[in-house]
């Protein structure tokens, strides 16, 4: 089968806010073309996209993982609900068993060991990092557990039955990790490579940080004391945004491999996958000081592209900074991105098996109606990417 890649680029506008903080408060930002730029970093946009999957019931709960330190109360909820009978902290000890058999190393954090000592209950083990496991990965453990609840340790020394403990754990991905990826530090064979590639988004424009100084009254304050109850800043700033992704789509083929359900075709899950990831990339939001700034917005214009060569981003459109002389940056974004992308598909693409799909609103954004196939909604436009998907898929080499 070629290679099938899917690059899906975004020019958005946010007003004042603050989507993505650095560790002093302020808002992210890099230096492209020798000037500031706004920024918001990738793991701030796919932590919003795959939270997107769920609030907009993009897929169904079993095709989404969690990604937790708590491996062990959460395995151990599900063994619960497996089998009601047993008492709490029985299912706990299981699920802590089976855990480690996976290869994974858990332990008492040390500030909740400290805590219990003063008193507080015995708290459960947690992995040392963030472990991101499939709603199917932890049914076949919590089931597994209870194979071998009568004698647990005895039964997870046999050899054949701590592999399955591990192969449960790199069998039946679900679509997010198939499409974002795992990194397991302790057993590293069972780590997923990441089907998606999340560019830092970042301004077309140069950007500035500026800061919000407010004051809040204290409802209880009488006239015989003036003044506020408290004082501070906020760092902001407002961008026209360029956001990329690339999917490799046999990357996302071969990580679902083994969760393909028996009564479906295999390009059923892919196109499921790709088409919830375009929706989910394009519609969602970082959520950094939403309630302060309300900045809900969506793309000004989106340009996806279905291509056999390799991943391409068009950022350099960009490197000379967008003046916006003209009052606004979004018209004359779209005009860059519209003379950029002929020239270096024309120079690096192959027309021949690239498709191309365009969805945009507001006069300026007119220029980029002639460099693809225009659809009238996202729903429209998800739709076309998955069904070219599954047709390369099932096209012969």
């Amino acid at each position: 089968m070629n290679r099938i890649f899917l690059d899906v680029h975004a020019l958005q506008t946010v007003p004042p806010s603050n989507l993505n903080r650095d560790d002093t408060g302020a808002p992210k930002t890099a230096v492209y073309g020798g000037v500031p730029r706004a920024r918001v970093s990738s793991q701030a946009w796919k932590r919003a996209t795959r939270e997107y999957f769920d609030d907009e019931h993009l897929l169904d709960p079993s095709e989404l993982g969690v990604r937790t330190k708590k491996v062990v109360e959460v395995l151990a909820g599900r063994i619960s609900g497996l089998e009601a009978s047993l008492d709490e902290a029985t299912a706990q000890q299981l699920a802590a068993e089976v855990i480690q058999a996976t290869g994974l190393k858990i332990e008492v954090p040390k500030r909740k060991a400290s805590a219990a000592k003063d008193g507080e209950s015995e708290p459960l083990p947690e992995a040392k990092y963030l472990v991101f496991l499939s709603s199917r990965q932890i049914d076949g453990l919590a089931r597994l557990a209870l194979d071998g609840a009568a004698d647990i340790k005895a039964y997870l020394k046999d050899k054949d039955t701590k592999a399955r403990a591990k192969q449960i754990a790199d069998t039946r991905h679900s679509v997010d990790i198939a499409l974002f990826g795992r990194m397991v530090a302790d057993v590293t064979d069972i780590s997923v490579d990441a089907a998606v590639q999340v560019a830092h988004a970042i301004s077309v424009h140069r950007a500035e940080t500026e800061s919000d100084y407010y004051t809040a009254v204290d409802d209880q304050n009488t006239d015989a004391e003036p003044g506020a109850g408290m004082i501070g800043t906020v760092d902001f700033n407002s961008a026209t945004l360029y956001r990329y992704a690339a999917l490799s789509v046999q990357q996302l083929l071969d990580n679902l491999g083994q969760g393909l359900r028996e009564d479906e075709p295999v390009t059923t899950p892919v196109r499921r996958a790709v088409e919830a990831f375009v929706n989910g990339f394009v519609s969602s939001l970082p959520k950094g000081k939403i309630n302060t700034f309300g900045n809900h917005t969506l793309p000004d214009a989106v340009v996806v592209k279905l291509r056999t060569t390799r991943p391409i981003s068009f950022v350099a459109a960009f490197e000379d900074p967008v003046r916006g002389d003209q009052g606004g940056h979004i018209r004359e974004a779209s005009e860059r991105l519209a003379e950029y992308i002929p020239d270096i598909e024309r120079a690096y693409g192959n027309e021949d098996s690239t498709l191309t799909w365009v969805l945009r609103v507001g006069a300026g954004t007119q220029k980029l109606a002639g460099i693809g196939t225009e659809t009238d909604s996202l729903t429209d436009l998800v739709t076309a990417v998955g069904q070219a998907v599954t047709e390369r898929l099932e096209k012969p080499e």
